[in-house]
């Protein structure tokens, strides 16, 4: 039995060697994925709006130039998106990350929606507060009958 957890082991960390080492260059297909998976996630500081991959702004092709050149000079996809936001800030990235300048940018539509819950929770609170109206009493009916009666219409 010990022998054979032994052979076990011994084949998965043969595989696991084996599949950690660098399969080779990546051919031009791998790199042009790898260019446009990481210019959708960067942000085209012309257009505001745009990854850089769908502007058209010259600024734009430069920066996927840059991000290509990244890419082909070894970088992994994270350390090519570091390397445009170390130039260009926190800005570029289409999903800006979580840090104390940004706390407001990420809770702030949360805290929206639960202000605006909670106003429309006290307005139909509040409609369903106010009594419904009865009908005269007899008193108001006879003060009504007596007000009609001495107008000057009515004579």
């Amino acid at each position: 039995m010990k022998r054979l957890i032994i052979l076990l082991l011994t084949v998965l960390w043969a595989f696991a060697v084996a599949t950690a080492q660098d399969a080779g260059p990546e051919t031009p297909e791998d790199i042009d994925a790898r260019t446009e998976a990481i210019s959708k996630t960067l942000r085209c500081v012309v257009c505001q709006n745009q990854s850089i991959y769908d502007s058209n702004a010259p600024l734009a092709e430069d920066m996927r130039n840059l991000v290509r050149k990244r890419v082909e000079a070894g970088d992994t996809n994270d350390e090519a998106r570091e390397y445009l936001r170390e130039r260009y800030g926190d800005y570029v990235l289409m999903s800006p990350p979580l840090q104390m300048n940004t706390l407001l940018l990420w809770t702030g539509p949360v805290f929206l929606v639960f202000i605006g819950l909670i106003w429309f929770i006290l307005r139909l609170r509040a409609g369903q507060a106010t009594p419904q109206r009865q009908g005269l009493s007899e008193a108001e009916k006879a003060r009504v009958a007596e007000a009609l009666q001495d107008t000057p219409s009515a004579k």
